[in-house]
């Protein structure tokens, strides 16, 4: 079994979109290199250095399922239908979309019984590979519940003031982290913590 691990662009203030789910900024670091990535599903190309590159490339090949909220799935309007990271999808809802219920060869597996059972289910799928969590209120719940292994931050060089928080709505803490990998840019510095549990 994999790891289940989370990784974010974030604002210096902890955004991870700013007040109109908006993105550009804390992705800014995806177009700043001259190292050319293309997504797993073939249809975008961004820009990065070799390092930020050397990661996105390292984590796509290491994931084998993703864990989203239903409010991502629906803001990304489910992504054309296939994720760019070109794996399953578990999608914590509490109502599955009419449009999806009867697809066949669909990339997305709606659990409706909680982050919990989410995480089971994607565990399932993913076998040896690592759980990747996409969501803030999914990473949120799954590190309240002891879930998450690991988290990564792409920290982006910007005070976004306003917006989706990545760490919100945790209870109480601490909630203890140990740094394992640090490196970066001027554009970005690449931060990646164990949980301790």
């Amino acid at each position: 079994m994999g790891t289940v691990t989370a990784g974010f662009s974030m604002s210096l203030d902890g955004f991870v979109a700013d007040s109109k789910d908006g993105v550009d900024e804390v992705f800014k670091w995806y177009v700043t290199g001259n190292r050319e990535v293309e997504v797993q599903t073939g249809d975008t190309t961004f820009k990065m250095t070799a390092e930020g590159a050397d990661y996105i490339e390292a984590a796509g090949k290491a994931a084998g399922v993703l864990v989203t909220a239903r409010r991502t799935f629906d803001l990304a309007n489910a992504w054309g239908g296939r994720h760019p990271m070109g794996v399953p999808v578990v999608v914590v809802t509490h109502t599955v979309p009419d449009e999806w219920t009867d697809r066949r060869d669909s990339p997305f597996t709606f659990v409706t019984d909680g982050v919990e059972s989410a995480i089971e289910t994607a565990q399932q799928i993913a076998g040896s590979k690592d759980v990747a969590v996409g969501a803030p209120s999914v990473m949120q719940q799954c590190l309240a519940l002891g879930l998450l292994d690991e988290i990564h931050i792409d920290l982006a060089p910007v005070v976004l003031v306003a917006g989706v928080r990545l760490f919100d709505h945790l209870g109480t803490g601490p909630i203890e982290l140990q740094l394992i990998d640090a490196s970066g840019t001027t554009h970005v510095t690449h931060l990646t913590y164990r949980v301790h549990k």
